[in-house]
């Protein structure tokens, strides 16, 4: 068979089959970060994939990867899971990405990365009332859903979410992949109804969900090597670089007339 041949015919119109290879490189190492600490993966497989999909595909092209990236994720660490938070986050999210699809005006992209990254820090570093969490969970979950129908790449702000609940390191990234499965499902579903057509990215992003699983595996054996101290250590500096990183986002944007 003339797989050389066959290639371009699974890929969407007008993208080069050495940008695919690169991309389901990509998508492995990118769940690899995933798996270790619990987010980071999404943003980068999200920022490499915005320079190479149409801005029209891309957040609910990324949520369909995302989705089956975080679901190998969630069932390579199902025991782990914490179902009540999960199911918290859910609520919200639905709510929110409702809410996110039904809004006609796109907000301006400097006050959506504003609110992320503020929220992200506080998260971080504030202290969180020990009598919050389920409002936190609903209200973060609400927050994250309406966010990701703009900006696709949430993860940041549930991990913080998550974060306040002080699970130990497995426990929170199962309970963050299981959020994330729901939340991009929840996305993907919105944007269908809205009418995007899926289907010409879909070999594409079956590869990619495939490569993404093997890089979960590799990343699984690393977190496992991690004690429960270092990895909330290594969690709140990624978090405090990503919520700085949307920030600085956020000023360039607005300074840039955004």
């Amino acid at each position: 068979m003339d797989w050389a041949g066959l290639l371009p015919n699974l890929l969407p119109s007008g993208m080069a089959p050495w940008i695919a290879i690169l991309l389901l490189g990509i998508s492995a190492f990118t769940s690899l970060i995933s798996a270790a600490f619990g987010l980071g993966g999404g943003l980068v497989l999200l920022a490499v994939m915005a320079t190479v999909v149409p801005v029209a595909a891309l957040v609910p092209v990324h949520g369909v990867v995302q989705i089956g990236s975080n679901f190998g994720r969630a069932l390579v660490m199902l025991r782990h899971i914490n179902g009540p938070a999960v199911l918290q986050l859910a609520l919200g999210g639905a709510v929110g990405a409702i809410i996110g699809g039904l809004i006609a005006v796109r907000l301006p992209d400097w006050l959506l990365f504003l609110a992320v990254g503020s929220f992200v820090l506080w998260s971080s570093w504030g202290k969180v009332p020990a009598t919050a969490g389920r409002a936190v969970l609903l209200l973060g979950g609400a927050a994250s859903g309406f966010l990701t129908m703009f900006i696709g790449g949430t993860g940041p702000l549930v991990a913080a979410v998550i974060k306040t609940l002080k699970l130990d390191r497995m426990a929170h990234v199962g309970t963050q992949a299981g959020s994330m499965v729901i939340q991009h499902g929840l996305k993907i579903g919105v944007f269908g109804l809205l009418g995007f057509n899926y289907t010409p990215y879909l070999p594409l992003v079956a590869g990619m969900i495939a490569t993404g699983f093997l890089g979960t595996l590799v990343g699984r054996r690393l977190l496992h090597g991690m004690g429960d101290s270092r990895f909330r250590y290594a969690l709140t500096i990624l978090l405090t670089l990503l919520g700085l990183r949307l920030l600085w986002m956020a000023a360039a944007d607005l300074l840039q007339g955004g």
